[in-house]
């Protein structure tokens, strides 16, 4: 299980757009390094999440957790917030 964030984020402003891959099994992905507060976050899955065994995603502070059994697939996901 690891969240990889890419190296080259951007910037617009006082804003910021993170982006980075997930693996099966992630509960969270910490952005506290980056971003004060998050705006927005999309998750996209390499694969349809299984219709038993959905998760829900929780953008708050500088945190996204992934509640449940955590992610269902790998994937990759961006995140827009303010800059920290």
């Amino acid at each position: 299980m690891a969240v990889t964030i890419d190296p080259r984020p951007t910037y617009m402003g006082d804003r910021m757009i993170v982006t980075g891959t997930y693996e099966l099994g992630d509960t969270s992905i910490d952005l506290s390094g980056l971003l004060a507060s998050i705006d927005a976050v999309v998750l996209t899955p390499t694969a349809a999440p299984g219709a038993a065994d959905p998760y829900h995603i929780n953008a708050a502070g500088t945190g996204v957790t992934l509640t449940g059994a955590g992610a269902t697939a790998n994937g990759q996901f961006f995140a827009v917030g303010r800059r920290s």
